[in-house]
């Protein structure tokens, strides 16, 4: 008997509770889906660096669905009390004809059970068709080939999904057994009288409270935006609490102040359902003031999350080829007495008995000088060189600045196919690409940026820095390098030898062929240099390297998959629970306004205008949260670009385009399906 009253309420409550059912089938998909990557990725053609990079975004994973599994839970107990508080009149009922407490908690629990295994079922066969597709965005991310690709059910992460699910339900089974135990008939039948309170505002209060946080919240956003390099960690904390506090009176103070607003222009008041619709609005956004803050919020970190995630990934594989012209590029100093001394990479492959140019096409052997008399203290001067301090107080300003030999960068620049450069005998060039450090350094050559070194004074030749790099990589990273005439060097013997060049391969297997020969000659000549330094008892510090395009394109792949990856369940996750509780909570609010509709066309107003008033309601309240959290991430995301410098933004326009869909589309498809359900509910009294 119980059974049947359990499902014949389950089949009522479909059409009414859509919400809370999609609600629970996206949020099994969407769990089963990142925590079956491992099975998914199982059957990628990667090398084993990127595998080892595979395993640690999956260990990642796996500890962040401990982080989504509470907020999950979380939403699911609040959207029970929906469903509970719904059902206030079909409980009384069930007491008033003589049915038990413990009764009643056995229909909820099979219920629930019953729910739990359909949204079970239901949400691990949308995950598993998703998570094919997840397959080919993990392939796509991490470039890999998918020729053996097979149509996979990850067991693993089944079991996990029921696991968590399951403490989920039986938690809310426990929370609906309380609820029941602590109800009381007079309540249950009296709970469509009861609204949430509604205390009425002065206007004149709102305002100065309305004044004062969007003040404190524009001195937040120019404390974190303007000159971000400064801001210390205290003060960024600060801002954070003040971000968050200004949040909070917004909102309270928007719902003081929205109906006055209205009523101020009796035209637009009176027009229609007008009076009617800002009043419920009103009345909405004042007794969920905590609820909009912590939404806003969340869409706030979900935009911020999204967006910096496929920035990092877009701009690292971006700036691949760019930054990253060469196979490989090795470089080799000693240093005696806090001097760096040049040491020829050649000579020491000679010394293992080694020919360096085996499987070379093209190469540079290229000498970076290091001089006392130029260190970037001294270039920028006294009064820069404190601002510096400021933002990067471990910077090592008095260490000698990088100068190449014209003739030789232009071979290199050749190879790289960056630009050339020609200088009389007294200029120079400085290269850099490290957007905060070329700011200062265009700063010093606009006031002059004379030098002088070796004993001769030059001049720049330009007035900014200009683009290049020597070190191969994934980042704008150059500091500063000064390009000068052969003539000013001489046989200088300070500095580092650098080896560049491109592997003689035609192919990807025989590149990659190469890439291990190259790196066991490597690893030969390490060795060398290693016992030989060993055995002098003075000489222990030198520093032997390399680089090579294979190796960083794995790194910058893996990382920018990772970043994307995270960000995205992160922000999944975030974007389905903002939306699920506003629809929670509208829904609700529809529950109990169902008298005052049915008022609304006793006294002649038609379908049309109340579906127009419950549209337009339930777009403002989804609204308020979404543009006060735009508004934040504009911020946000320019104090990001800060912190995301040492990446790259180039692609941050694709990727804010990319999270807008994002948002647009789970975000929106909660509003239309609260709409629709809210008009389903409205509409069932006539």
């Amino acid at each position: 008997m119980l059974f049947k009253i359990s499902i014949n309420n389950i089949r009522k409550s479909i059409r009414d509770y859509a919400v809370y059912f999609f609600t629970l089938i996206i949020g099994v998909s969407v769990f089963y889906v990142f925590n079956a990557i491992n099975s998914q990725t199982a059957f990628l053609m990667v090398s084993q660096n990127t595998k080892d990079i595979i395993e640690l975004l999956n260990t990642m994973l796996s500890g962040v669905s401990y982080f989504v599994s509470a907020v999950l839970g979380l939403l699911i107990v609040y959207a029970s009390r929906f469903l509970m508080k719904r059902r206030n009149k079909e409980f009384a009922l069930y007491l008033i004809l003589g049915m038990s407490k413990g009764k009643i908690s056995a229909i909820l629990l099979t219920e629930t059970i019953i729910i739990g295994i359909g949204s079970l079922a239901v949400g691990l066969v949308l995950g598993t068709g998703l998570s094919q597709l997840m397959s080919a965005l993990v392939a796509n991310l991490f470039e890999a080939d998918m020729v053996d690709y097979k149509f996979n059910i990850s067991a693993e992460a089944i079991i996990k999904t029921i696991i968590y699910f399951g403490v989920m339900y039986v938690v809310v089974m426990i929370f609906n057994s309380v609820m029941i135990s602590k109800c009381k008939l007079i309540d249950l039948i009296q709970s469509d009288k009861k609204s949430e309170k509604m205390k009425l505002k002065s206007p004149a209060f709102c305002t100065i409270i309305f004044i004062v946080a969007a003040t404190a919240l524009g001195y937040a956003y120019y404390r974190v935006t303007t000159k971000s390099e400064y801001l210390s960690n205290k003060i960024l904390v600060e801002m954070i609490i003040v971000g968050i506090i200004s949040t909070f009176l917004i909102f309270w103070s928007v719902s003081g102040l929205l109906l006055h607003i209205v009523q101020t222009s009796k035209s637009a008041y009176f027009r229609s359902l007008n009076c009617f619709t800002f009043r419920q609005i009103s009345s909405k956004i004042n007794t969920t003031v905590m609820s909009m803050t912590v939404i806003c919020l969340m869409l706030f970190v979900t935009i911020c999350a999204l967006s910096s995630a496929f920035s990092v990934r877009n701009s690292m594989n971006a700036n691949l080829n760019e930054l990253a012209p060469v196979d490989f590029a090795m470089d080799f100093s000693k240093k005696y007495d806090g001097e760096i001394y040049y040491t020829d990479i050649f000579e020491e492959y000679e010394k293992a008995g080694i020919d360096p140019l085996e499987n070379v096409s093209e190469y540079i052997h290229l000498k970076c000088y290091q001089s006392n008399d130029l260190t970037l203290a001294n270039f920028v001067g006294e009064d820069m060189l404190q601002q510096l301090r400021k933002s990067t107080p471990f910077l090592a300003a008095e260490y000698p600045e990088d100068i190449v030999k014209l003739s030789e960068y232009n071979k290199l620049a050749e190879l790289y196919g960056k630009e050339k450069f020609s200088l009389e005998k007294d200029e120079y060039v400085l290269i850099c690409d490290f957007k905060s450090m070329k700011e200062i350094r265009d700063l010093a050559l606009q006031n002059g940026g004379a030098i002088e070194i070796f004993g001769q004074k030059l001049k720049p030749k330009f007035t900014e820095c200009q683009d290049g790099f020597i070190d191969i990589g994934s980042q704008h990273i150059n500091a500063g390098i000064f390009i000068v005439p052969d003539e000013i060097i001489g046989n200088y013997d300070l500095g580092r030898d650098y080896f560049i060049g491109n592997y003689n391969a035609k192919n990807k297997e025989e590149k990659y062929a190469a890439e291990e020969r190259f790196k066991e000659n490597y690893e030969k000549v390490f060795d060398s240099i290693y016992a030989r330094e060993l055995a002098d008892p003075v000489n222990k510090n030198w520093y032997f390297a390399a680089n090579t395009r294979i190796d960083i394109a794995e790194a910058t792949i893996g990382l920018g998959a990772m970043a994307a990856l995270l960000g995205l369940y992160i922000g999944m996750v975030f974007l389905i629970s903002c939306g699920a509780v506003l629809a929670l909570k509208e829904l609700s609010e529809c529950a109990d306004s169902i008298d005052r509709y049915d008022i609304l066309r006793k006294i002649g107003a038609e379908e049309k205008e109340i579906s127009r008033s419950l549209f337009r309601q339930t777009g403002i309240f989804f609204l308020l949260p979404m543009l006060l959290a735009a508004i934040h991430s504009v911020f946000g995301m320019k104090f990001a670009m800060f912190i995301l410098e040492f990446f790259g933004t180039e692609k941050l326009t694709e990727s804010v385009i990319f999270t807008s869909a994002a948002v647009l589309i789970i975000y929106g498809g909660y509003f239309l399906i609260t709409y629709f359900c809210g008009k389903a509910i409205i509409g069932g009294k006539k």
